[in-house]
């Protein structure tokens, strides 16, 4: 059976999160009209905005979570990037993770229970690349989370990134309040 195509996946997981996560004022409005328009959204050439994907990795305790420096952006993010064909949401970001941090035995926060549903979507601005004739735009961000074990390795991808470092959980606060709170009201597993 082949994979429903990339706006019916948008929609479904879009939709869910509207009725399931979202607080009262995320209305998620720019995301909707460009949905609604029929916008290439899996394509990093869409403007005003287009689809990204990210993971919150958390150590199983929920006490630490794996940032990046970002060599573009100059400043620890959690990792991400531009959609790329996956087999799921989640699947992007944690090819994502993997790419940026080389972190090893990532699993799906139990939060998800198995499903795409998106724990944040963050539609954020971001500054323009004038060198390929981007504009400033926004980013549909898809937010995941995962688990994995703080002592493993980790790996930069040094064409994007400067470093790949374990974080106190309050790092958060500055890059991603709404995730840390969200992050915060859970219960960690076992």
């Amino acid at each position: 059976m082949s994979q429903p195509a990339f706006p019916t996946r948008l929609a479904a997981a879009v939709e869910r999160y509207r009725a399931e996560v979202a607080g009262p004022r995320e209305h998620l409005s720019l995301l909707r009209w460009q949905m609604a328009e029929r916008h290439a959204l899996d394509s990093r050439d869409c403007f005003p905005g287009h689809v990204t994907t990210s993971a919150y990795v958390l150590s199983p305790d929920h006490a630490r979570i794996l940032l990046i420096d970002h060599v573009v952006i100059g400043r620890w993010l959690q990792p991400g990037g531009h959609w790329e064909e996956a087999e799921s949401f989640h699947a992007s970001a944690a090819r994502e993770a993997l790419e940026e941090t080389g972190v090893q035995g990532l699993r799906l926060h139990p939060w998800h229970e198995g499903t795409d549903l998106p724990f944040v979507i963050d539609s954020h601005d971001v500054p323009g690349k004038p060198a390929r004739g981007e504009p400033a735009h926004v980013h549909h961000d898809l937010q995941y989370l995962f688990l994995a074990d703080p002592a493993a390795p980790l790996v930069a991808q040094i064409e994007e990134v400067h470093a790949a470092a374990w974080k106190p959980l309050a790092e958060l606060a500055e890059i991603a309040p709404l995730g840390l709170a969200r992050i915060k009201s859970l219960t960690p597993q076992g």
